[in-house]
């Protein structure tokens, strides 16, 4: 990995430093005042941003010093727009005592102010690579300029008119260009809002159409926060509190070949018991009542676990000998993310109904349930709807996503890349007991870590200290797994290859740091960074 474009604070720069010195030449990184040698690569495009993100940076400093009458005013007009020290202040206190947030451990401490492609600035001018997309969501980028247009446009026109009251045009387009690059046989659509809307639909649509009651899914999976999608959930730390859960649901291992309950590290013997496994559910903890089996062609919030090439063949047989639905959750992997439009491409079989959100409007809310059309003619009337579902500013947002995901070639961009970082990051495994396994699709890769790779017991407080560690280096990543051990990487697909790299980099050093002292112990600061994550 080279480090071009970085300047002093590069690979060389941080080695010369040592392993004490490591995180103050990273952490310049992410600054504004260090980004002289970007300039350098693209100086006619980054121009303007950069003085504006100057700008940012002296009427913050102004701010705080209070230097005279006028900076009040200014630092007023921050606050308002969301810029400036104190705008990050109110922010954060506003979050504290309006917004609900006792459900996550921790929220980073950063306030967007503004985002563009793959990067994101904050009230106070830092600049961030984005690793992770608002969770997967932005895949042509923050602020696509052709999908910010196709809304503009749809906004001048018409915002909301009940799409399942009355036609709308800009609906029955994206349905149809949905049914055009799906799988074949996937031809009509409901719009939702949200992924677990979609699921929710998807679970109604295989009841209706089978007339059977029952669903098989994976452990690891994660299908939303709702009462029916948090029982087809196998993660117990994400339905603590939440039960009693839907009757009529049997569990089949997830294919996850590092951590399996088989004895083996043969990709294909887990592909085969796992199947083997489905089967067993359908024999042993169904009543013979069974309308589908749901999964994500890649398992996301489970730790990005990416099945073997033969697995979902080999469930489809036994799906197909029961009669029994394939509903694929493309919620997180579909829109060209694993270098495929839809995850489900990589394995050569068609979901008989298929959920896509997150991506598919690149920000905007929106979900599609797509369905075979007898499947989803299946529904009566009075037995489903959504007032939002189908949003005409959404969809006009997801047609021109569509369009730039194919004109861009981002699925190809995102395997060509995907490749390249995989590359790198076993690369890091090699020299970083920490890491136990690298895996992943495109740009939807897990790095997970372990204390120690004999017992793969879960490194999680290491996993949070590496975050923000990556955070305060000015890289922002995601962490999941059900032990919240998998440093996640998921950017934008439209991230450059530089940007990628300075990533690698950071999670290099950020994983120096959490090893500690030669002799295995861990650093006072992974310390108090693992107990700051709660």
């Amino acid at each position: 990995m080279g480090g071009a474009g970085l300047g002093e604070h590069g690979v060389a720069g941080v080695a010369a430093k040592g392993r004490e010195g490591w995180w103050d030449g990273l952490a310049g990184w992410g600054r504004p005042a260090m980004m002289a040698d970007a300039d350098e690569r693209d100086r006619g495009s980054r121009r303007g941003v950069e003085r504006e993100r100057e700008e940012w940076v002296m009427d913050a400093a102004m701010a705080r010093n209070g230097r005279n009458g006028a900076v009040g005013k200014k630092n007023d007009e921050q606050v308002a727009d969301g810029r400036g020290a104190d705008a990050h202040a109110a922010t954060v206190e506003k979050y504290r005592r309006y917004v609900t947030t006792s459900f996550v451990a921790a929220i980073e401490p950063v306030v967007v102010a503004r985002a563009e492609g793959a990067t994101v600035w904050d009230a106070n001018g830092r600049e961030y690579v984005d690793c992770f997309a608002g969770i997967a969501v932005v895949n042509a980028g923050h602020r696509h300029p052709r999908v910010l247009a196709a809304a503009r446009e749809q906004m001048e026109r018409v915002v909301h008119a009940a799409t399942y009251i009355y036609h709308v045009p800009v609906v029955a387009d994206l349905a149809e260009r949905l049914a055009e690059i799906t799988p074949t046989g996937l031809d009509k659509t409901f719009f939702g809002n949200s992924g677990a809307e979609g699921i929710e639909t998807a679970m109604r649509l295989a009841k209706a159409y089978t007339g059977r009651h029952e669903f098989i899914t994976l452990t690891h999976a994660f299908h939303g926060r709702t009462a029916g999608t948090l029982s087809i959930t196998g993660n117990k730390g994400r339905k603590t509190r939440g039960g009693p859960y839907l009757p009529g649901i049997a569990y089949a291992p997830a294919p996850y070949v590092y951590r399996n309950p088989f004895g083996t590290d043969d990709p294909e013997t887990v592909a085969e018991r796992c199947a083997e496994m489905v089967e067993w559910a359908v024999a042993y903890q169904s009543s013979g009542d069974v309308a589908a089996f749901i999964a994500e062609p890649v398992l996301g919030e489970g730790g990005i676990l990416v099945p073997p090439a033969s697995y979902f063949r080999r469930v489809k047989e036994v799906l197909d000998r029961h009669g029994i639905l394939f509903i694929a959750d493309e919620v997180q992997s579909g829109f060209g993310r694993t270098g495929a439009l839809f995850a489900i491409e990589h394995f050569g079989v068609t979901p008989d109904i298929m959920v896509l959100a997150k991506g598919i409007a690149d920000g905007f809310p929106l979900s599609a349930t797509i369905a075979r059309g007898e499947i989803a003619d299946s529904l009566r009337p009075g037995e489903h709807l959504s007032t939002f579902g189908g949003n005409p500013v959404s969809c006009a947002a997801g047609l021109a996503n569509i369009e730039v995901m194919v004109e861009e070639r981002l699925p190809e961009e995102a395997a060509r890349k995907g490749e390249r970082t995989l590359g790198q990051l076993r690369e890091l495994a090699t020299r970083h007991e920490l890491i136990g396994d690298v895996r992943g699709l495109g740009l939807m890769i897990g790095v997970e870590l372990v204390t120690d790779r004999g017992t793969k017991e879960p490194a999680s407080k290491e996993a949070a200290a590496v975050r923000r560690l990556c955070r305060e280096a000015g890289v922002l990543v995601g962490v999941g797994g059900q032990a919240g051990n998998v440093v996640r990487f998921q950017p934008p697909l439209v991230i450059e290859d530089a940007a990628l790299e300075r990533a690698v980099e950071v999670l290099d050093g950020a994983l120096a740091e959490v090893a500690g002292n030669e002799d295995g112990g861990r650093s006072s600061r992974v310390e108090a960074v693992a107990a700051s994550q709660g």
